[in-house]
């Protein structure tokens, strides 16, 4: 076995530690809120969030062709490799520690903070047009469509259920959520499963084992759907908390409108733009828009600047990581 399998071999499992630490990291992204409601139980949520990972992971290929051909331009061989592991380390490092700390940061612009670091480390190309095109202008339009979209849906519920009384229209809503919380479930594998594919594939291709124009092959596929879906299913519970409770308490109604606003914009950018957008962005946003409509006091805004905070450092944190991991493994494989 010659030494670019090894390391086509040990590239692959690396990103699918990373994708297994992407569901749990961002478990909570699709169920915090309908479990914060009681309108699912804690395990019930994780085992449908799951489920609808894996299916999500199957609608398209259109955010792993970005990730793994838009991003950067990696050597062929042995080197290249190195430059993919390391992106993967920086990744998986970052979101460990925000993992830790119970910061839902994004582990989307981990992934890219850290193709960005090992191809600055190792002299390689950065696509610096996809870049701004795919990830930097998505990043910033995705949180405020998050926000002004879950804020409208919000209005138009107060505005349709005024009348209605309070405890049938709450009881309404837990069943709805149910609904909206596995349209986000399957927007979070639209999305993040379709990053660790576009990975692997590039893995694939540096390594000389697939061709730039070939289709993503079945096999990448289901393991990225599998590795998200069972790191999903081990939960996220420090970062759940955070987003349940700490930035805003949520009732039913604006459970429901904040997972469907997240749920569209995931969507919107998956299927129509092959954008690779957060998840953790665009719920936690949505969450802040439903709280803005019933008061601005209403959310807790030193928890929203500590996690903004959180998505101004994920890149460069990332990107370092990467790039010092690059360093080492340079050495030692080279």
């Amino acid at each position: 076995m010659d030494l670019t399998l090894v390391l086509v071999i040990g590239v692959v499992a690396v990103a699918l530690v990373f994708d297994y630490t992407n569901g749990f990291h961002d478990a909570a992204n699709a169920i915090a809120t309908s479990v914060s409601t009681r309108a699912l139980t804690p395990r019930a949520a994780l085992f449908m969030a799951a489920a609808m990972n894996f299916i999500g992971a199957h609608l398209g290929t259109q955010v792993a062709q970005t990730v793994g051909k838009g991003i950067i331009e990696a050597p062929q061989g042995a080197h290249g490799l190195v430059v993919v592991a390391s992106a993967l380390i920086g990744a998986i490092v970052w979101n460990l520690v925000t993992w830790y700390f119970g910061l839902p940061s994004s582990s989307s612009h981990a992934l890219i903070g850290g193709l960005i670091g090992s191809a600055l480390a190792s002299a390689s190309v950065v696509h610096w047009s996809g870049v701004v095109d795919k990830v930097v202008i998505p990043m910033i339009l995705s949180p405020l469509l998050g926000f002004s979209l879950a804020a409208a849906i919000m209005i138009a519920i107060y505005w349709i259920f005024r009348n209605a009384q309070p405890g049938k229209t709450n009881r309404g809503f837990r069943y709805s959520q149910t609904v909206s919380a596995a349209a986000m479930a399957l927007g979070h594998g639209l999305q993040d499963a379709q990053k660790t594919m576009g990975v692997i594939f590039l893995a694939l291709v540096v390594g000389g084992y697939a061709n730039p124009t070939d289709e993503i092959p079945q096999w990448v596929i289901l393991s990225a759907a599998g590795a998200i879906s069972l790191g999903t299913y081990a939960g996220g519970w420090r970062i759940m908390r955070t987003l349940g409770r700490r930035i805003i308490a949520l009732d039913p109604p604006q459970g429901f409108a904040a997972e469907a606003a997240a749920a569209s914009v995931l969507y919107g950018a998956a299927i129509g733009f092959g954008a690779p957008i957060s998840t953790t962005h665009t719920i936690t946003s949505a969450i802040m828009g439903v709280g803005a409509t019933k008061r601005l006091s209403a959310v807790r805004w030193g928890v929203a600047g500590n996690i903004v905070t959180g998505w101004v450092l994920t890149i460069p944190a990332a990107a370092l990581v990467a790039a010092l991991t690059y360093f080492g493994l340079h050495w030692l494989v080279e």
